[in-house]
């Protein structure tokens, strides 16, 4: 599974790269054929003044469905990373269940004719 991840306002670390990758992979791993794009953007938006200010936004595109944006605001950045991993997760989990659920309430209900034999 391949993921855009950028970050804003800092270098992106090895380290962090590669905990935004595993914590997304385990996240969405059941859902890889059913993605069509999956980008995280990194940010502090504060830079060195501190403060909860480290966000991570996540964007979804499944097959059929519209994008997903999650966004997750920490003072630590793996915070974010993990809450916006798993609510995404939960997120196409659901619009998956709902597609489902959709496609199935939506087909055609055939009427089927009884006919008698005559023997």
């Amino acid at each position: 599974m391949k993921f855009d991840i950028h970050s804003q306002g800092f270098p992106l670390t090895d380290a962090l790269r590669e905990h935004a990758e595993r914590r997304l992979a385990f996240a969405l791993s059941r859902f890889h054929d059913r993605l069509e794009h999956m980008s995280m953007r990194l940010a502090d938006d504060n830079g060195p003044r501190g403060g909860v200010d480290k966000r991570c936004q996540v964007r979804l595109r499944l097959h059929g469905a519209p994008e997903v944006v999650i966004t997750e605001v920490s003072e630590d950045l793996y915070v974010a990373i993990d809450r916006a991993a798993d609510r995404a997760g939960r997120t196409a989990a659901r619009r998956i269940e709902r597609g489902n659920n959709v496609a199935h309430d939506s087909l055609p209900v055939t009427d089927f004719a009884v006919k008698e034999s005559t023997l």
